[in-house]
């Protein structure tokens, strides 16, 4: 199941021509609120629902390059989640300004320091979750909407005692659409570590 954040950019339509005649996938499209923590919570608990073993998050701009999905997908059955990592050996990053580099390096040493969380690249969003760590998290309970959605969902597996493993990827920047870094996804992400230490989330 490939699930589509009312996205306007085709990518709906091309995974129905995909599965179209068979019975091996299907594409849901969501309506409502967009956000990537509402998209998320809304995923996250269909595919629970519908019994779904893996469920696998990525950009689908192809900064997050599909050829790791072998390697995520395998490391699954010895940790529940599994992060695509850019700042472990061998992970990397391509075509980012030094600004937003010197940016997210900041963001994950600024979450170790304020959490504790033994995570390299908290913020990342390439990750596979087994559906017994996914349904540890508690999904509804998570309110994190942006960069702070990734943090917090990491924290609270850490937190679950659910078994964390990093493999590198090299995240490429898409050559193509807008980032969604604005303020107050910035300013979120700077409140929320605090939270997570002091238990409010």
């Amino acid at each position: 199941m490939i699930v589509d954040d009312n996205s306007p950019d085709g990518t709906a339509d091309a995974a129905e021509a995909i599965f179209h005649g068979t019975a091996h996938g299907s594409v849901y499209r969501r309506s409502g609120p967009r956000g990537l923590g509402c998209a998320y919570r809304d995923a996250f608990a269909r595919a629970l629902s519908q019994g779904y073993e893996r469920i696998v998050q990525m950009d689908a701009d192809l900064s997050h390059d599909p050829i790791y999905l072998p390697e995520l997908l395998k490391a699954s059955h010895e940790a529940g989640l599994v992060i695509g990592s850019r700042y472990v050996t061998n992970g990397g990053v391509r075509n980012w300004p030094f600004r937003r580099i010197l940016l997210s390096r900041w963001a994950n040493i600024y979450v170790r320091l304020i959490t504790g969380l033994p995570v390299a690249d908290a913020t990342a969003g390439f990750r596979c979750w087994t559906s017994e760590a996914l349904e540890s998290v508690k999904i509804t309970e998570v309110s994190a909407e942006g960069y702070a959605f990734q943090v917090t969902m990491a924290y609270r597996a850490y937190k679950a005692g659910v078994r964390i493993k990093e493999v590198p990827i090299i995240f490429t920047d898409r050559k193509r659409g807008q980032s969604k870094m604005s303020g107050h996804v910035i300013g979120e992400s700077v409140i929320m570590p605090w939270n997570l230490r002091f238990g409010k989330n």
